[in-house]
This record gives structure tokens, C-alpha cells and sequence, in this order.
């Protein structure tokens, strides 16, 4: 009789623990239920489903704890436990989190790039897409978003494309027999076709068999960058080709007889008439995501500048004063309108992807 109603005793004693266990678990279970079905069709929600998920678990683990058959002071060492543990956990992962946060309004206070530059960090190259605190999205010239920490993108060497152009190059081996002098006004003559300007040829290298030239010119459209280098090294091609030249290795000559009017140079061929919308296609298609936030900057620095304009308004006199004012205004709601309708477009994007 006495082991039974120490059973009964025992039992009781979990009995506050056991509902505390069940109304956690219904609560649980109600909130990820209705949840999932209120944001089924909004991918975009996940996080904060997470994020109130955890809540919710760690505040039901907080209520049983408190809800056990134990001891106050048992009970309080428990939390504090707890306590001690979860303090170690955010100070450990928070030296990450704000360093870089640290390193995102560096980046925004320097202001080395902006959404839509072409940057090189490290081995990654693309056009910046999105700049947050924690990190930054690149666009690659696969159209694929790759996300950066900002704190590897200050602890790395950031190249950035200058917005007034930058400047492509190309390299090409030929022949000792061939004058330095004429290749040089060949190359030259293949910045100028590529749409390049101040272009240059240096000699990079003197191999045993072959020199290496380089040539290079300014691009000051930049958007058009990973085409342009293209486009550069088929002008080379061609004006090499059309003035005789051949680029063979000294290998293949020299393991492969061939008569000594056999040359290696292909027919010309018509240009088709769609490779010019081709080439300027191509960046509209890798970077159609940097090409929008780009944009949306373009659009906010604009009315950085009527913002700065109306405000030197406003400190002078003189009768166009309003008349300037008024357009200044119609300006700045025209731009403003046009930043909402890219904001609603990108997010749009965001969404479909």
C-alpha cells in the first residue's frame, strides 16, 4: 500500500510538467499547421516562419524546465546553465556577425562600389546586384548570384571598374620574322575596329620561338565589357589575317611539312548581319540583375542631385526661383515615381526566381 501511493506521489509530482509538455507540443503543432497554410503560396516568408518556430521551441523548452518537479535552487542552476550557454553561443558566433556588419557600412561609407559596378574580389568577377549590412550579391558572368560576407569583400583586394571606362587587352604570339613596327600598326588598327580608344601594343615577352605582344585599349562603355574583349580579340583575328599574317606555333610548322605557299589563314567570311545585336545581347542576358539594381542607384542618385539643387534653391532669390522650383519638383516626382516602379520590378524578380 505504501509503494503504491509513492507511486502516486512520484507521479503527481510530473503531473504540472506533463500538461506544461502537452500544451507546448499543441502549441507547436498549431503554429507550424497554420503557418505553413497561411504562407503556402510566399517563398519568400520562410525566414520569418524559422525564426518564430525557434522562438516558439526555445520559450516551450524554457516552460518545462520551469514546470519539473525539481528544487528552486536545482531549478535556477538549470537556467542559469542555460543562461551560460547561450550567452557562450552568441558570443562566439557574434564576432562574425558584427565584423560583418562593421564591414558593410565601411563599404557603404567609402563607397568603392555601388550596385551595378563590375568588381573582381579574390578569383570571383561579376557586376554587384544587392549591398546589405551582412553581405553582398554578385552577379557572375554565368548569371549566377553568388553572395559575398562584406567582411571577405574588405579583408581581399576589390577591383573595381571605374564607371568612365577601364581598359581591355588581349595577347597574341607571332614570329622574329615578322617587323615588331608593323605589328604594332596592325594591332593598332584592331583597337580602332574593336571600338576601342587610345590604343596601345606592347611587347610583353621574348620568347625562344614567338613574341609575345600585347594590346590594350580604353572601353568607356563598361557595360559592354565581357563582350568588348571578345570583339577585340576577332578584330585581331581579322586584321592579322587580312594583312597576311599567319599565328601558327613554330611547333606545328616544324613537325608537319607543308608546302611553302600553304597558308594558314581562313577565307573571309560576311559578318552576319545579326552579330551586333547578338554582342549587345549577351550582357543583357548575364547581367539582367545588376543591370536592374544599377538602374534603381542611377535613378537614386538623380534625385540625390534635384535633393541638393532645390536646397541651393531655396538660399538664393531672384524671380525664375519658383519656376525653377516647381520644374525641380516635377522632375523629382517623375523620378520618384520611376524608383518605385524598378523597386516593385526587382522585388518581382526577386520573387520569381
Amino acid at each position: 500500500m505504501d509503494a503504491v501511493n509513492g507511486i502516486i506521489a512520484l507521479v503527481s509530482l510530473f503531473i504540472p510538467a506533463l500538461i506544461t509538455l502537452l500544451l507546448v507540443l499543441t502549441i507547436i503543432g498549431s503554429a507550424n499547421w497554420l503557418l505553413k497554410r497561411r504562407w503556402k503560396e510566399k517563398p519568400d516568408t520562410q525566414f520569418k516562419f524559422q525564426l518564430i518556430m525557434l522562438a516558439l521551441t526555445f520559450s516551450g523548452f524554457l516552460a518545462v524546465m520551469v514546470g519539473l518537479p525539481v528544487g528552486d535552487t536545482t531549478r535556477g542552476q538549470l537556467l542559469s546553465l542555460i543562461g551560460i550557454l547561450l550567452s557562450a553561443a552568441i558570443a562566439l558566433s557574434s564576432t562574425t556577425f558584427i565584423g560583418n556588419i562593421m564591414a558593410g557600412i565601411m563599404l557603404r561609407a567609402v563607397k568603392s562600389a555601388r550596385p551595378g559596378d563590375f568588381i573582381t574580389v579574390a578569383e570571383l568577377t561579376g557586376r554587384i546586384t544587392e549591398m546589405s549590412l551582412l553581405h553582398t550579391e554578385v552577379q557572375t558572368e554565368f548569371r549566377d548570384l553568388v553572395t559575398v560576407p562584406n567582411l571577405y569583400m574588405v579583408t581581399q583586394p576589390m577591383q573595381v571598374v571605374r564607371a568612365s571606362g577601364t581598359i581591355i587587352t588581349a595577347e597574341v604570339s607571332l614570329g622574329y620574322e615578322i617587323s615588331n613596327a608593323k605589328i604594332a600598326a596592325i594591332l593598332a588598327q584592331a583597337t580602332e575596329r574593336a571600338g576601342l580608344s587610345d590604343g596601345f601594343v606592347h611587347i610583353r615577352e621574348l620568347g625562344d620561338f614567338s613574341v609575345t605582344y600585347r594590346v590594350a585599349g580604353l572601353l568607356e562603355d563598361v557595360t559592354s565589357l565581357i563582350s568588348s574583349r571578345s570583339t577585340l580579340r576577332k578584330c585581331m583575328l581579322d586584321c592579322l589575317h587580312e594583312a597576311g599574317i599567319e599565328i601558327v606555333s613554330p611547333n606545328f610548322m616544324n613537325t608537319r611539312a607543308v608546302p611553302d605557299d600553304r597558308h594558314y589563314i581562313p577565307s573571309p567570311a560576311p559578318a552576319p548581319k545579326a552579330a551586333a545585336e547578338e554582342i549587345a545581347r549577351a550582357e543583357a542576358v548575364i547581367f539582367d540583375k545588376a543591370d536592374d539594381a544599377a538602374q534603381i542607384e542611377k535613378i537614386r542618385k538623380s534625385i540625390e542631385i534635384v535633393d541638393a539643387e532645390l536646397k541651393a534653391l531655396a538660399e538664393t532669390d531672384g524671380e525664375a526661383k519658383e519656376s525653377s522650383i516647381t520644374q525641380l519638383e516635377s522632375t523629382k516626382a517623375r523620378l520618384v515615381e520611376e524608383l518605385r516602379i524598378s523597386e516593385e520590378h526587382q522585388k518581382a524578380a526577386r520573387l520569381s526566381e
